[in-house]
């Protein structure tokens, strides 16, 4: 039987083109069971002077009410995270700011990072909060730490250097080294009065070194990352730069550094793979998801850049670990299961796409 969603029309002209349209839209999201969605789809606009979304008041706070809602899958609450990531304004900064103290450590660390992409600078006082707490999770920290230096401001470093004589965790501690020595970057650049052209990210990324110079070769930069005795934002900026060259053996030198001693520069690497999805990582990628004893921030990465390759080993791999013990884990494959599930199907994960998100 044909159920609504297979609805073809049969007529032409504009007019039922627009009712057709409506039609379906309604149908999707009463399937969704998003109710309150559906009159303010219709009021999403476009601010196409700074690419921010521009929403209804009933849409913005369907999001808001949806990410903070526990009751929700994962996958759920990540939609509206990432819808939220395209607003201005204080509710969804509030709401965001409200997430990174979630119970899901995954949804609180991608809060904070979602913060700091969106260069919230009046967020700063509730991530310094959050950098400062150590009950949270390292991962949760760390983000926030990521967010104050991606943000930029001068007022952070005193915070930033706080926590780098005193944090415990030294995935924590090395964040905030890469985020001070951004901040003095900025800094830099701003005293020459010039723009660097080759800081700006090609993945519309605000990430957390501004690449190496783009006269370094590849072997230089593959030096530099496997140097255990450089600096970590040397060996970021080294990372970035061969991102960026994305070419055969830029990859296969990132992937090699996945045997870095330090967990941090891990989890950026496996990030840096699934901003390329390029499918020679699977391998390298897969057994580090596969490997238990591995920092669960760096696994977590892991699967969301094998969702980001997405092929047929990768996919099976992230089903088979959708029950891991580690919630980081589960979750995050939980998330990149759902993110292909809607790909495949010709729908956007997010409810408003301006911007493509940045999974972290």
């Amino acid at each position: 039987m044909k159920q609504i969603g297979d609805y073809e029309p049969t007529f032409g002209g504009l007019t039922h083109l627009i009712l057709f349209l409506r039609y379906w839209i309604c149908w999707y999201v009463v399937e969704s069971k998003h109710l309150r969605a559906v009159s303010a789809i219709f009021a999403m606009a476009i601010d196409s002077s700074n690419d921010v979304a521009l929403c209804s008041s009933e849409m913005e706070k369907f999001l808001c009410e949806l990410l903070l809602d526990s009751t929700q899958p994962i996958s759920e609450r990540f939609r509206a995270l990432f819808s939220l990531r395209n607003l201005k304004g204080p509710a969804p900064r509030n709401a965001l700011i409200l997430a990174t103290r979630d119970t899901s450590n995954l949804l609180a660390h991608e809060a904070a990072f979602a913060l700091g992409q969106m260069q919230e600078s009046e967020a700063v006082p509730a991530l310094a909060s959050v950098l400062n707490d150590l009950s949270l999770h390292p991962i949760v920290r760390h983000e926030a730490a990521e967010a104050l230096g991606a943000i930029g401001s001068d007022g952070n470093v005193p915070l930033l250097k706080n926590s780098l004589d005193l944090d415990p965790a030294q995935e924590v501690r090395e964040t905030c080294e890469l985020a001070l020595q951004r901040i003095q970057h900025l800094k830099d650049v701003g005293n020459t009065g010039e723009s660097c052209a080759t800081d700006v990210s090609p993945f519309k990324s605000v990430d957390p070194a501004a690449p190496a110079t783009s006269g370094s070769s590849v072997d230089q930069l593959r030096h530099v990352l496997l140097d255990e005795e450089k600096g970590m934002y040397e060996r970021y900026a080294a990372l970035f730069a061969l991102r960026n060259d994305g070419g055969n053996e830029a990859v296969a030198a990132i992937i090699d550094s996945l045997g870095s001693k330090s967990a941090l520069l891990r989890h950026e690497v496996a990030y840096v793979l699934g901003q390329l999805q390029d499918k020679a990582a699977s391998a390298a990628l897969s057994n580090i998801l596969k490997d238990v004893n591995e920092h669960p921030m760096v696994r977590h990465e892991a699967a969301e850049a094998l969702g980001s390759i997405a092929d047929h080993q990768s996919i099976a791999l992230l089903e088979e670990f959708v029950a891991d013990p580690e919630p980081l884990v589960s979750q995050s494959c939980q998330v990149a299961l759902s993110m292909l599930e809607y790909e495949r199907s010709g729908k956007s994960f997010e409810f408003l796409f301006m911007r493509t998100p940045t999974v972290h």
